[in-house]
C-alpha cells in the first residue's frame, strides 16, 4: 500500500482528532469568553496582526519555543556554569507565553469547527507544557537545577506535541490571518513567469 493510500500514523491521528465531536461541547463552552476577550474589536485586530499583514502568533511562538529550547541545550551541554543562563531563558519564555496565547486565541475565535477542536487540544497541551516550565523555573530558583532541567525536558516533549498541532493548523488548514492582497496577488507561475532562477 502506498504512502498516499495510507498516511503516517500521526496524520491519521490528527485527522481523527479533527472529527472528534466530543470536543464540541468544551469548544462551545469556551467560545463566548474567548470571543469576548480576544476575538472582537481593536484588540482582536492587533492580536491577529492585521496591522502587520499576517498573523503574529507564529512569530511569538518562535520566542517562547526558542528560549525554552535554548535552555534545554544549555542544560544538556552547558555544564554547571550555564545554570543561571538556562533559568533566565526559561523565565523569558514564560513571560512571552501570555501574548503568544492571546494571539492564538484570537485566531481560534474565527476558525472552523474542526480547526477549533484541534486548537483546543493544542491549547491544553501547551498549558501542560507551560506548567512544566513554570515548575522548572521555580525549582531552579530554589537551587534545584537538576530537577529544573528534568522538568524543562518534560515540558519540551509536551510542547513538541503542541507545536505539531499548531503547525498542522497553520500549514495544513491555513488558520492564519493575512491581508487579502496576498490572496489576490497571482503567483509567478500563474502570471506566466518561470518559477526557477533567471538565466542569462
Amino acid at each position: 500500500m502506498s504512502a498516499i493510500e495510507r498516511p503516517p500514523a500521526i496524520v491519521r491521528w490528527t485527522l481523527r482528532l479533527e472529527e472528534t465531536t466530543a470536543l464540541d461541547r468544551p469548544v462551545r463552552a469556551l467560545e463566548p469568553s474567548i470571543r469576548s476577550a480576544f476575538g472582537t474589536g481593536r484588540r482582536a485586530s492587533v492580536l491577529r496582526g492585521e496591522w502587520l499583514g499576517h498573523a503574529i502568533h507564529p512569530l511569538l511562538t518562535d520566542v517562547v519555543l526558542g528560549t525554552w529550547t535554548s535552555a534545554t541545550v544549555l542544560d544538556l551541554f552547558g555544564g554547571r556554569g550555564s545554570s543561571a543562563a538556562a533559568q533566565r531563558l526559561v523565565g523569558t519564555g514564560l513571560l512571552a507565553v501570555g501574548p503568544t496565547a492571546w494571539a492564538g486565541w484570537a485566531e481560534w475565535s474565527v476558525a472552523g469547527s474542526r480547526e477549533k477542536r484541534v486548537g483546543l487540544v493544542h491549547a491544553v497541551t501547551n498549558a501542560v507544557a507551560i506548567s512544566a516550565y513554570a515548575a522548572s523555573w521555580t525549582a531552579r530558583r530554589n537551587g534545584r537545577h537538576r530537577t529544573g532541567a528534568r522538568l524543562a525536558l518534560a515540558g519540551a516533549t509536551v510542547s513538541g506535541v503542541g507545536a505539531y498541532l499548531g503547525g498542522h493548523l497553520t500549514e495544513a488548514r491555513k488558520v492564519s490571518s493575512r491581508h487579502p492582497a496576498y490572496d489576490n496577488a497571482p503567483s509567478e507561475t500563474q502570471a506566466g513567469t518561470p518559477s526557477g532562477p533567471a538565466t542569462t
